[in-house]
Order: C-alpha cells, then structure tokens, then sequence
C-alpha cells in the first residue's frame, strides 16, 4: 500500500498502535467500514467504533488525550465518508493489501473485515440471502462464499479457488457495487456531530475533570 494517500498512511499507523492485542490493519478497516455502510440494519458510530478500538470496560477509546480521541475518530470518519461518497457515484476503491513479493492482491484482509462488520447484523444479513430479491441474494451468497475462502472453511477445492484468485477483487467491487445500487444500506453516512466517542481516560493523578483542582484519584475519581 506504498502509494497511499499519507492521509490513509496515518491512519493505518495509527490503527498499528492500538494497544490490542490484533488491531485492525487498514484494509481491514475498509472492509468493515463497506460492510457498517451496506449492512440492512443501521449500525451507529458509538456501536462500531468499539469494534475498531477494542472494548473497555466503560467503552471508552484507549487514548490519553482528547485531542487524540477526535483526531482518530475524524479519520475513520473521513474513510467512512469517502467510501460513501464512492459508493454513491458507482465507483468504489477498496483499499487492498499487496504482496510486495509478487504483486498478488492479499482481498482475505478486507474481506474479514466486512465480515466483522456481518457479525454485528447477522440476523439482518440472513434475512437479505433467504429474502424474494434473487440479485440481492446472489450479492450476500457471493460475499458469503468470499468469507469462506477466506477462513478456509469453503467447499471448493484448491484447483477451483486458484482459478478464482486474480478475479476476487473485482468480484468485490462490483459485489458490493450491487448491494448498495439495491440500497441494502440501513444508514447512510451520518453527520460528524453523531460520533460522540466517550471521555478519553483521566490518569489517577492526573487533574479532575470536575475542574476541582484535585488529582482525580482524591476527588470524583
């Protein structure tokens, strides 16, 4: 992914550094934010973000700073906002990951990804293969039968998925392509002003946030 956007390169940095112990790669996140955009039931912000940064307790991101909560938060959102506005002009850009040592696109990693994103809806996901919309249906079963390659748990034997290989990313575009024209979407892009990440971590001896003076260990803490 050398001719990123720095934009996106600091963004994939940033996910590197998530104290998890798997952080999503950028093309993963890309994956899971196509799969947040088309999923037939609407998934908001403060429900997905959680499945980027990792649960806490509490469901706060593990920043220290605000300043660094809502730069993270903005840049998610812009990819959000960006895969949006493909979508809606017919031409989508997943971001794929390359095999340096041959070219080979590596589509598994952002297929897991909206895979991940599946898993948040999946009655709804169901309901969209069982439903009366053949083309629909197809779509699902396609991006179904992608995941199972992907997890090595599909039917298919080595010969018919390397036969398969150099096509799948654009099976992916235009897959996804199709469900949005079919408007599986539940929600489109919400405005900024919906993500509202929660307080960023305050430190046992850090000063109350109550604005007391106080370390936060001696006062609301």
């Amino acid at each position: 992914m050398s001719r990123l956007p720095s934009r996106h390169r600091r963004l994939d940095d940033a996910l590197a550094d998530l104290p998890l112990e798997e952080p999503m790669l950028l093309s993963e996140l890309d994956g899971f934010l196509t799969g947040v955009l088309l999923s037939p039931a609407p998934i908001l912000p403060d429900e997905w973000f959680v499945s980027i940064w990792g649960s806490a307790e509490d469901g706060s991101p593990p920043f220290e700073e605000p300043a660094d909560v809502r730069w993270f938060t903005d840049a998610v959102m812009a990819r959000y906002t960006e895969i949006a506005r493909d979508l809606g002009r017919g031409k989508p850009q997943p971001i794929f990951e390359v095999d340096e040592r041959n070219g080979d696109v590596i589509w598994e990693i952002w297929i897991a990804g909206f895979a991940e994103a599946m898993d948040l809806r999946p009655e709804s996901w169901a309901a969209l293969a069982e439903g009366d919309d053949p083309a629909i249906a197809a779509a699902v079963a396609e991006l179904s039968l992608l995941i199972a390659m992907a997890d090595n748990t599909s039917a298919l034997d080595t010969v018919q998925i390397n036969a398969m290989q150099d096509a799948i990313p654009v099976t992916i575009t235009t897959t996804v392509l199709r469900l949005h024209a079919a408007g599986t979407g539940g929600v489109g892009a919400p405005p900024l002003s919906l993500v509202a990440p929660a307080p960023a971590k305050v430190g046992r001896n850090d000063p109350c946030p109550c604005g007391s003076g106080k370390k936060s260990k001696r006062c609301c803490g």
